[in-house]
């Protein structure tokens, strides 16, 4: 997989040219509810971090964002979804 793959022009300008384009419908209901839900879970997991860290990881506040961040990442790579 090469992440720098550049599309032609050609190919491109023939895509804009090429007629009508719709977009489609593809998330129900349960999936925009999903969304939120996991969108106000996760703005709360990251407000409420801080506060925990500080009150009970003392002077390694610092390595527990670390560690925090390592499984932030792990999870981001489990969500993402690769289309070349």
């Amino acid at each position: 997989m090469n992440l720098f793959i550049k599309k032609p022009i050609s190919q491109l300008i023939e895509s804009a040219e090429g007629g009508e384009f719709q977009l489609k419908r593809s998330l129900g209901a349960l999936n925009l509810i999903s969304l939120g839900i996991g969108a106000i879970i996760g703005a709360g997991l990251f407000s409420v971090t801080g506060i925990a860290a500080s009150e009970n990881a003392g002077p390694a506040v610092v390595l527990s964002f670390i560690v925090a961040a390592v499984g932030c990442a792990f999870a981001g790579m489990c969500i993402a979804n690769w289309h070349p």
